[in-house]
């Protein structure tokens, strides 16, 4: 393992276009959508919160102009610009919107389905449409079953070219940090940073994303762990959200995350709200999300 360091890293050329879309990113709007969702939403326990939660988040994307449609027997939401269609190479930012029973789960996963509609909406102001496809996944929490039928089916179905995944993963929260039992790393006491996974086929894609955060995002520190040997089947841990999917079928992709427990006391409890969260912190978040998809260079 190989953990990289933003903060360790020099600064490239700016892109004045790619500045100024990230400053329409709003804490408010990322206030708002989670104060929204922030219900108990789990698929079977709170059924009718999980509907209410899949058809705002369908609404949203909806408004901002995207083709979007409900995908699978899992009720996956798939949005990207009707301008482009699927046809080309994608980008694909990903983030699970059920809960666990009886959590309002504002951190897990509130936090990133704000992010992911933020980028969204914030790439649906700019005139000259991006090669994207948003996907806000269900039942992340009964063993990915969302992600998996996506990957699965409808990518297989359609033929898509993902060229890397995004998935967004409790990015809400920061407190005092822990290290996840038998990793061999090393983190630093407070957690507000953002921790970023890779794998053997999607390693490649942390440098340039640590290297947008050193150019444009200055003070907010992105850890980058990448993996190696097929380590990540060793350490559980490493293996717990919809980046799953996309690793077991060889599409590179990354898993953005606060640390989830290691950080956040609230994890899986009534006490996961949106008080408590940092929407500052998730701002940053989203920014780099929206500076890779933007800034995005073939060689990179």
């Amino acid at each position: 393992m190989i953990l990289m360091d933003s903060q360790k890293l020099n600064r490239s050329k700016t892109e004045p276009f790619a500045l100024k879309a990230a400053e329409t990113v709003s804490t408010e709007y990322l206030k708002k959508i989670v104060n929204r969702i922030a219900v108990p939403r789990h698929y079977i326990a709170e059924s009718a919160n999980n509907r209410h939660v899949r058809d705002l988040i369908l609404e949203e994307l909806k408004s901002f102009g995207y083709a979007v449609f409900i995908q699978g027997i899992h009720d996956n939401i798939v949005a990207y610009p009707q301008s482009l269609g699927v046809e080309q190479p994608l980008i694909l930012i990903g983030a699970h919107y059920d809960s666990v029973p009886f959590s309002p789960g504002a951190d897990d996963n509130a936090s990133a389905v704000a992010a992911l509609l933020a980028c969204a909406r914030s790439i649906a102001l700019r005139d000259k449409p991006s090669p994207v496809c948003f996907v806000a996944f269900n039942r992340e929490e009964e063993g990915f079953k969302g992600s998996w039928d996506f990957v699965r089916t409808w990518l297989v179905k359609h033929e898509i070219t993902v060229t890397e995944a995004h998935i967004f993963e409790m990015v809400g929260y920061c407190g005092q940090q822990k290290v996840p039992s038998g990793l061999p790393i090393r983190l630093p006491k407070r957690g507000d940073f953002l921790g970023v996974l890779g794998n053997r086929r999607s390693n490649h894609l942390i440098r340039p994303l640590l290297t947008l955060a050193a150019t444009y995002l200055s003070g907010f520190q992105v850890l980058g762990l990448q993996v190696y040997l097929g380590t990540e089947r060793v350490f559980p841990v490493l293996k717990r959200s919809d980046h799953v999917p996309f690793w077991g079928v060889e599409i590179p992709a990354l898993m953005w995350t606060d640390t989830a427990e290691f950080r956040n006391p609230n994890y899986h409890r009534p006490s996961d709200t949106p008080e408590t969260l940092d929407y500052d912190f998730m701002r940053r978040v989203t920014q780099l999300a929206l500076l890779r998809i933007l800034t995005k260079k073939d060689r990179s």
